[in-house]
């Protein structure tokens, strides 16, 4: 009897723990959309996955591009390897770890390919759908936030 009430004692805590967990969405880990500073407007669709090593990266996988724009554009001020290289599949987001007493993710850098510079970065979600992120240089004091918001998964 004793087995019967341990195994059933187990699964209470275990339904009242995954009642009261955090929701899966509640992960940078998928597709957001990027709005441009000064226009307003989207400006490309970046995917966010986590490599073997539990840090996150994201490439960009789409652009939102103005008639008579390129829309395919190649980056000629990034730097390295990614210097002459399409900005759609490139990697501009690298190495963010999780962090948790700061329930956000650290450590890495974020490549803006419109200047080619790169800035450490932080992210940390704001809701399921918006995402902070932080590129700066040096101390998180200088820099600029952005807010990416959750793409529709069609």
């Amino acid at each position: 009897m004793q087995i019967k009430e341990l195994f059933i004692s187990t699964l209470f805590t275990l339904f009242i723990s995954l009642a009261f967990a955090q929701s899966p969405v509640q992960t940078p880990i998928g597709k957001w959309k990027t709005i441009d500073d000064e226009t307003n407007k989207a400006k490309a669709i970046i995917e966010i996955t986590k490599d073997a090593n539990g840090k996150l990266n994201g490439k960009v996988i789409a652009l939102f591009r103005d008639p008579g724009e390129d829309p395919d554009p190649v980056c000629d001020v990034c730097p390295g390897d990614r210097k002459g290289k399409k900005t759609i599949g490139m990697e501009i987001l690298t190495g963010l770890k999780w962090h948790k007493g700061d329930e956000d993710w650290q450590g890495g850098d974020i490549l803006d390919p419109d200047n080619g510079k790169i800035y450490d970065c932080y992210i940390a979600m704001e809701s399921p759908t918006k995402l902070k992120v932080r590129g700066y240089i040096g101390f998180s004091l200088f820099g600029r936030t952005q807010y990416w918001y959750r793409a529709d998964e069609d």
